[in-house]
């Protein structure tokens, strides 16, 4: 192991090729025909990927610990062993049709982290931890963001656990299954700052030819389910005039959606993903539309201007007697601020290393997102091929994940405090 000097601390990097091999490496488990992966959460392939990174982390002296959620923390001793660690990470399971780089980024930058510390022989003051996070995707189990939500006490273990899937098999049951059904309490305890990196899962980065996106915070979200009733009828006798069309004020709620989403910008968002169609047969006046609304913003002034305007838009819509709308929210995140001070370390690490970085806003929730309910916690966003996620050609540069990995480096040791090398420390 070479000796690592007071200078060239400040001048350490990762090994992106280790980072990317080991990318490659956890994407076998799990492989789709197209170059994608479906891991799914608490499955033995989820177990497998669990079980690899686990040992990865061990090869280098890590402590490895799961809590009653499945919550894999990877910790390596600090100098002060007893101040709250420094923690990054992600998740690795994936969306049916995932990709390579969604969580699994985050993670495996941790562990080229702790990689990168082992090889220079650097101690520092806190802890550093790296986590993987249990059921993020939500794919297979509802709540999505699981584990960090328990862990942040959004919900309950319990509630978590009961959990089932669509063949009645619970989480508890999932867990017990492949051997992560912990002995550790989830949460609980300080944690002194988390980063999380991550692709972009957006096009802005790459359109604009940048390759760090220091994010500021998430934006809020809220969920509507609607059900609109007309009256379902033959397609030829019933004339225009006296049709109670549930599907054409349907269409009228899709393009309201959307021009609300565009009056509240740059970051408001409105999209209908789901719709269903009563009777849906081809000579029949559809009768009643039942449909999703999703809407985002960054703050929760615009996203309450948003919801009354969603409100006004179904009032105006809906004829007694003839059309009835009903509009329930059924989920309210709110807007998420990342720490300042460690956004500031993202920048600053972006600017060290000579990198363009671009101040933004996450559009997707992420655990991070529940993480800064209990800690300091920011983002690191690097571009992703046509800002293409979700999706087995889910693709991004090994020069911009690098990257992205450096800054994570030198953000985590700016709050490590005291550095020990084998010649030398350093406050950073």
């Amino acid at each position: 192991m070479e000796m690592t000097t007071l200078e060239s601390v400040s001048a350490l990097r990762v090994d992106g090729d280790r980072l990317w091999n080991s990318l490659m490496e956890l994407a076998q488990i799990g492989a789709t025909d197209k170059g994608g992966v479906c891991r799914l959460a608490l499955t033995d392939l989820d177990r497998q990927g669990r079980d690899l990174v686990s040992s990865w982390a061990r090869e280098l002296g890590c402590t490895v610990r799961v809590d009653a959620i499945g919550n894999i923390f990877m910790r390596r001793a600090g100098l002060r062993d007893d101040l709250p660690p420094v923690m990054t990470g992600s998740h690795i399971d994936t969306q049916p049709t995932g990709g390579k780089f969604d969580g699994n980024y985050g993670v495996l930058s941790g562990i080229e982290v702790l990689r990168t510390l082992h090889d220079h022989g650097i101690e520092t003051e806190a802890p550093v931890e790296v986590v993987v996070w249990t059921n993020e995707e939500g794919s297979r189990f509802v709540p999505v963001m699981m584990g960090s939500g328990v862990y942040a006490g959004a919900f309950t273990l319990d509630h978590a656990l009961t959990a089932v899937d669509r063949d009645g098999i619970s989480v508890r049951q999932a867990l017990n299954d492949i051997g992560y059904a912990g002995p550790d309490a989830v949460g609980g305890r300080d944690v002194g700052a988390y980063f999380e990196a991550h692709i972009e899962q957006g096009p802005i980065l790459e359109a604009k030819n940048i390759t760090i996106g220091a994010v500021e915070g998430a934006l809020g979200q809220r969920w509507y389910d609607i059900v609109i009733t007309g009256q379902e009828a033959h397609a030829g006798p019933t004339p225009m005039e006296l049709r109670r069309d549930a599907l054409l004020v349907a269409a009228d709620v899709i393009r309201a959606v959307n021009r609300i989403a565009l009056d509240h910008a740059p970051h408001g968002r409105g999209t209908v993903g789901c719709l269903d169609n009563f009777p849906n047969s081809r000579n029949v006046i559809p009768g009643r539309v039942s449909l999703t609304v999703d809407m985002r913003a960054a703050d929760d002034a615009t996203l309450d201007s948003m919801a009354a305007a969603l409100a006004r838009t179904v009032q105006d819509l809906a004829v007694p007697g003839k059309i009835e709308i009903e509009s329930k929210e059924v989920v309210y995140f709110p807007p998420q601020p990342f720490e300042p001070r460690l956004v500031q370390a993202i920048r600053d690490g972006a600017a060290t290393l000579g990198l363009d970085h671009l101040d933004v806003i996450s559009g997707a929730g992420h655990d991070a997102v529940y993480m800064a309910r209990v800690t300091p916690t920011a983002m690191i966003f690097v571009p992703c091929k046509d800002g293409i996620s979700h999706n087995e050609i889910e693709d991004a540069q090994p020069d911009h994940l690098e990257a992205g990995c450096n800054v994570l480096l030198h953000a985590m040791l700016r709050c490590c405090g005291t550095i020990q090398t084998r010649a030398a420390k350093q406050t950073v």
